[in-house]
């Protein structure tokens, strides 16, 4: 993992606005209608050399490949393994249900996308190498010649995939998150080979708590985290903590949140996990206050913050001296040098889905560059 040493370094959670035809033809793969296969490779190819080089023109020093060809950050699974079929029930967010209104509000905002999601209803199989090889090459072709600090490639964790694709095979949850972690091993292990950051996205082990698991108390949650923090460390067993980071947030969605679990409570937990980066959301105003908890609370030495200086659902572009004061008050209390400025999520989780507007969105990248070369001279200037 990077530590800065004379300034702060910027990256972001993973998805960036994808090009209209890209996503046409995501959706069309998705639902499984005809498409161009030939026609697609060579667009999502076109689409991160573009958005390398975009990012570069930013200021992003650690970049990736937007996610471009993933049809969700944690829905690409289903091109790529088998066992999965039907649909799962709809996705509940607690934090919704007691506001009907705005819910309906909410999905018809959302149009007519629909994602698709089904059911692990068979053993858990590689079905196809080929999109992750292909994901592999393009970003390393892109990134031949870029003069980026680094590189990373998401992933998602076995325990955002059994979020989102119900289980109806495995006899029970733990079975079916190790068989998951089995094949995703593959995936994070074939990433770190081509020399790449993994980022391992793990929604669950905080929007689970009002999702997925909402049934639980926060206790048998916290049980339930540590699980899964467990299995995903297997998974990761032969890759070094400083080659992966982990995203860590309550759902990247606007609404009322008042049911997210604290990350104090989370705290321990994540502390756990094999991977020494860590981004977390703290730009949102349900856990902007949040950077307090390292008033009170040590990251262990390996450990590097990369906290959300940026909101990735509001179409508000932050001033760079707000964004410089949300990096300053890591920096004092963990260290400067262990602090690297990121996101509060991506941008387009989902193939055609984003609150933000593109364009409003590179505004955003470009504030958070300027707000980091802002707090980077304070920070080293009073040194």
């Amino acid at each position: 993992m990077l530590y800065s040493q004379d300034r702060i370094l910027t990256t972001h959670v993973g998805s960036l606005p994808r090009p209209a035809s890209v996503e046409s033809l995501l959706v069309k793969m998705e639902h499984r209608e005809t498409y161009d296969k030939a026609a697609m490779e060579q667009e999502i190819s076109a689409a991160v050399a573009q958005s390398v080089m975009e990012q570069r023109d930013w200021g992003i020093d650690i970049v990736n490949d937007g996610e471009v060809s993933k049809t969700g950050y944690s829905t690409y699974v289903q091109q790529r393994l088998s066992g999965f079929s039907g649909e799962s029930p709809s996705l509940r967010f607690d934090d919704l249900s007691p506001f009907p209104d705005y819910r309906r509000l909410q999905a018809s905002a959302a149009g007519t996308r629909r994602l698709v999601r089904p059911c692990c209803t068979g053993p858990i199989r590689v079905h196809d190498e080929q999109p992750l090889k292909r994901d592999i090459q393009n970003l390393t072709a892109a990134t031949e010649h870029c003069d980026a600090v680094d590189v990373f490639m998401n992933a998602a964790s076995p325990g955002v995939v059994s979020l989102f694709h119900t289980n109806r095979f495995y006899p029970d949850d733990d079975e079916y998150l190790e068989a998951l972690a089995v094949v995703m091993r593959r995936e994070y292990e074939a990433i770190h080979a081509a020399g790449l950051m993994l980022q391992i996205d793990c929604p669950d082990l905080a929007m689970g708590r009002h999702t997925q698991f909402r049934e639980l108390s926060a206790p048998d949650f916290l049980k339930r985290a540590a699980i899964q923090v467990e299995v995903l460390n297997a998974a990761l067993v032969n890759i070094p903590g400083n080659r992966v980071r982990m995203h860590v947030c309550w759902g990247n969605y606007e609404g009322p949140h008042h049911l997210d679990i604290p990350l104090e409570q989370l705290f321990d937990t994540l502390m756990e996990a094999k991977p020494n980066g860590l981004l977390i959301e703290s730009s949102n105003p349900r856990h902007a206050h949040e950077w307090e908890l390292f008033r009170r609370r040590s990251l262990p030495d390996e450990k590097v913050l990369i906290p959300g200086v940026i909101d990735s659902v509001t179409n508000y572009i932050e001033h760079p001296d707000l964004v410089a004061q949300r990096i300053i008050r890591f920096a004092d209390l963990v260290g400067r040098e262990r602090v690297i400025a990121g996101t509060d999520c991506g941008f387009a989780t989902f193939a055609g889905i984003g609150k933000v507007d593109s364009a409003i969105a590179v505004e955003k990248f470009k504030s958070l560059v300027a707000g980091s070369d802002i707090a980077s001279r304070k920070l080293w200037r009073s040194a």
